[in-house]
């Protein structure tokens, strides 16, 4: 009777195929938790920085919504850095033929393109308000984007709804609501009410747009077909934020928006100097927000991008009463601790989705899906 032998040199490579799979597989882990982490902490700067700077650009005296619109993206050229570093490195590799296109498919070029545009007229309006409203404010109002993004979500990528993420949502919308119905404590000395209630109508708007916007970055994401790779990622937010540049120096050009900036400056509060630096850091500390946004939805989903968003409302708070000296009542305290609860019910519940997913997994379940819901976790 032949008995069925097995090849011990077969075995070792079997052996050993499975092991570099697994510690690839754990590399790419790694590095995509990594390039997370990068990406928040550059949201994080971006976040508290860029709207401080906005802000004081209106209070001490200026007067353009274009060119506060203009400066949110108009640190795009920072990105080429990163772009050539990438593409000098990619060069002398033996697979630089793959690296050849600037986008990888035209699905990627017309995504950005679009997604350009949207984020112009998201940062116009969100430039309207800064205009006229305190930081303290906007920051609360615009924390009400994790409402639209989820919806937005549900709607376009399917993401799967829980109770404790349904919790948080309106934990926090609630909070812009609270504001709203005390809005009149908080209009600046000076300021027209209905100009106030105009503003937070308007960042509203924003807010529903900035979650369009987060949740069509995902949907790229999802359908570009091609590895979503580091060099796409600044690849594509090159593109976006120069259309969106563009987007707001049309009408900068037609209405003479840089010819009378040099007018402006000599009229700013705190002198000529510090008019074009205030403007030169925020276009940097807003485009850093911009990269830090993309990137963490590139490496997660839209709904944590609108969950570490909403997330800095407390940390703007502070730095807002710190440099600008606005007050903080206690409608904005109820607000921002109803954002607190929300963005600790969301964390919780992502505890738990976790929980389960290891649960699953040691009871023998398929280790692909176990490893897709644990990554939900930051989704």
């Amino acid at each position: 009777m032949d008995m069925e032998t097995t090849d011990p040199a077969t075995e070792l490579n079997s052996t050993t195929t499975t092991t570099d799979a697994a510690n690839s597989q754990q590399r790419i882990k790694t590095k995509t938790l990594l390039h997370l982490l990068l990406n928040c902490l550059l949201l994080i700067v971006g976040q508290v920085a860029g709207p401080i700077l906005g802000r004081m650009y209106f209070i001490h005296g200026g007067k353009k919504l274009w060119l506060s619109a203009w400066t949110n993206t108009a640190g795009f050229p920072i990105l080429i850095i990163p772009i050539a570093m990438s593409y000098k490195a990619h060069h002398h590799r033996p697979n630089k033929e793959a690296h050849r296109r600037f986008l990888p498919s035209n699905w990627l070029l017309g995504s950005s393109v679009l997604l350009g545009l949207l984020l112009g007229l998201t940062v116009y309006l969100y430039a309207f308000g800064t205009a006229y409203l305190p930081v303290t404010v906007i920051s609360l109002v615009s924390s009400s984007q994790l409402a639209f993004t989820a919806v937005f979500a549900w709607l376009i990528v399917k993401q799967r709804f829980t109770h404790y993420s349904i919790n948080a949502v309106v934990l926090m919308t609630f909070g812009a609501v609270v504001l709203g119905l005390h809005m009149g404590e908080d209009v600046p000395r000076g300021e027209p009410v209905g100009k106030y209630v105009l503003g937070f109508s308007i960042t509203i708007g924003a807010a529903v747009f900035h979650g369009l916007f987060l949740t069509l970055v995902e949907f790229t994401r999802a359908r570009a077909g091609v590895a979503i790779t580091f060099d796409v990622v600044m690849q594509l937010q090159f593109v976006m934020s120069m259309v969106a540049t563009m987007f707001s120096t049309v009408p900068m050009i037609i209405t003479g928006g840089f010819q009378t900036m040099p007018e402006e400056a000599a009229e700013f509060d705190l002198g000529e100097t510090k008019y074009y630096l205030i403007i030169f850091l925020a276009a940097i500390a807003l485009q850093v927000m911009i990269i830090g946004v993309f990137g963490v939805v590139m490496s997660s989903s839209s709904l944590f991008g609108g969950i570490m968003t909403s997330l800095m409302v407390p940390v703007q708070q502070i730095f807002a009463v710190i440099f600008l000296r606005e007050g903080f009542n206690a409608e904005k305290g109820m607000a921002l601790a109803l954002c607190l609860w929300g963005f600790a019910s969301h964390l919780y519940g992502g505890y738990k989705t976790s929980s389960s997913s290891s649960e699953k997994k040691d009871d023998g379940g398929d280790d692909d899906e176990s490893s897709v819901a644990a990554t939900r976790m930051i989704s």
